[in-house]
């Protein structure tokens, strides 16, 4: 098998996108059948800087599958065989108002808009690289 993929980040804060529109953090509101911003937003605000960005990619892909735990380890092995989107492109960043912030072993944490530790991320006074979540509409 090649060489694995991954969607992690270091010592790197995701700022909400440009064209978000949210002013606050949004929870994602519950379904029938989870989203996956739902399920992504539940896996890290329960659980700060416990889970890489790869862990909760991969978690909730396999929970939205059914998938038993039991199988994870090897069809995690293969689901970053290629290539997969990471938190810049989540609903979190660009529809609900979340930061992500990646620490220097890439586990991740929230941090809505409004929020103090939000505006602390975007001075720049910690040692973070900062992007921005991907924007929701392609330019015209």
């Amino acid at each position: 098998m090649g060489r694995a993929h991954t969607t992690n980040y270091v010592d790197t804060f995701i700022a909400v996108a440009h064209d978000c529109t949210a002013s606050v953090g949004l929870v994602p509101s519950p379904r029938k059948t989870p989203s996956v911003a739902e399920l992504t937003y539940a896996m890290i605000v329960d659980n700060p800087y416990r889970f890489t960005s790869d862990d909760v990619v991969f978690g909730v892909w396999a929970m939205r599958q059914g998938l038993a735990a039991e199988a994870w380890e090897a069809a995690r092995t293969e689901f970053f065989a290629k290539g997969r989107a990471c938190l810049r492109s989540s609903d979190l960043g660009k529809r609900y108002g979340w930061g992500v912030h990646a620490d220097s072993q890439g586990r991740v944490a929230l941090y809505p808009v409004n929020s103090i530790e939000y505006l602390h991320f975007m001075s720049g006074a910690d040692v973070v690289t900062v992007t921005r979540a991907m924007k929701s509409s392609r330019a015209k």
